[in-house]
């Protein structure tokens, strides 16, 4: 649980810079998800900035994985919105109000229900059937993505979050899924295409959403598709349970945090890109 707590501290803050990076990338021609768009924000020292804690964040949320249910796990990273409230607060100035510092603590709650509620993690062997499923799911996450690129601004950055969070929800299954790293073996495993696909389809939906969209809307919509998605195949397909007579605390608990991490989802708005960004570095 302090693994899946740090990934999401790591999490809330890539979020921030990787914003503000996206914002200062010039956009793409079309009005679609744009392919080239992770490669041009990657000029963004910002945006390099949110990978690099994206990546720490990846590690310790696969520790987090290997230990303790995909719920609890799910939880924890909802919990990221309300780090990103406190860092916008502290780094982008921006005012909290009472009734904010409250949806923090709410979180803060839920998590807690949580940790004291959560048990082992599942022990049922995965079927061949769920890994071939994780990457179905990816590929069909990359092509309702490609489509939602080409909505309306307002359900598009809705759209394209809630495809990141499905993308990222394929990822939290699929380490699960991943029985050993040992060569040949793991290039047999359709897991690892499925983490592979689902975590760069994630990346590229929501740097599009962050970058022309609203960031309130994409952070809500990834928050629910990374945490309810997963927790579910984590308990009916993997066997992830709670202690013993405390499954209501664990529902309550993981209700809790989400729903005050969606109070949160706001707080992902940056300021516009800072004015110092070299003309150069916006280019195509």
């Amino acid at each position: 649980m302090i693994c899946a707590l740090a990934s999401s501290v790591c999490f809330g803050m890539a979020s921030v810079f990787q914003a503000l990076g996206a914002r200062a990338t010039q956009p793409g021609t079309g009005s679609g998800v744009d392919p080239a768009l992770l490669l041009r924000a990657l000029r963004q020292w910002r945006y390099v900035a949110g990978l690099a804690l994206d990546g720490v964040g990846f590690v310790l949320q696969i520790v987090a994985l290997l230990t303790i249910p995909i719920y609890a796990v799910g939880a924890a990273l909802a919990a990221s919105l309300a780090v990103t409230a406190v860092v916008s607060s502290r780094l982008l100035h921006v005012r909290l109000k009472a009734v904010e510092w409250t949806a923090v603590g709410v979180v803060c709650a839920g998590l807690a229900m949580l940790a004291l509620a959560s048990g082992e993690e599942g022990d049922r062997a995965a079927s061949d059937a769920l890994r071939w499923a994780m990457l179905g799911v990816a590929f069909a996450v990359l092509v309702v993505g490609a489509v939602a690129g080409r909505l309306p601004d307002k359900p598009r950055a809705l759209a394209l979050g809630l495809g990141a969070g499905f993308g990222f929800g394929v990822v939290e299954v699929s380490v699960r899924l991943i029985d050993s790293l040992a060569l040949p073996g793991v290039l047999a495993n359709p897991a690892l295409y499925a983490l592979l696909l689902g975590g760069g389809t994630a990346f590229l939906l929501l740097t599009s959403a962050l970058q022309r969209g609203s960031v309130t809307a994409a952070t809500a919509g990834m928050v629910l598709g990374e945490t309810i998605g997963p927790a579910l195949v984590g308990v009916v397909w993997l066997g992830d349970r709670t202690r013993e007579g405390l499954a209501w605390l664990a529902i309550a608990g993981f209700a809790v945090a989400v729903a005050g991490a969606l109070a949160l989802a706001r707080f992902g708005e940056p300021p516009a890109p800072l004015p110092t960004e070299e003309p150069a570095t916006r280019e195509a």
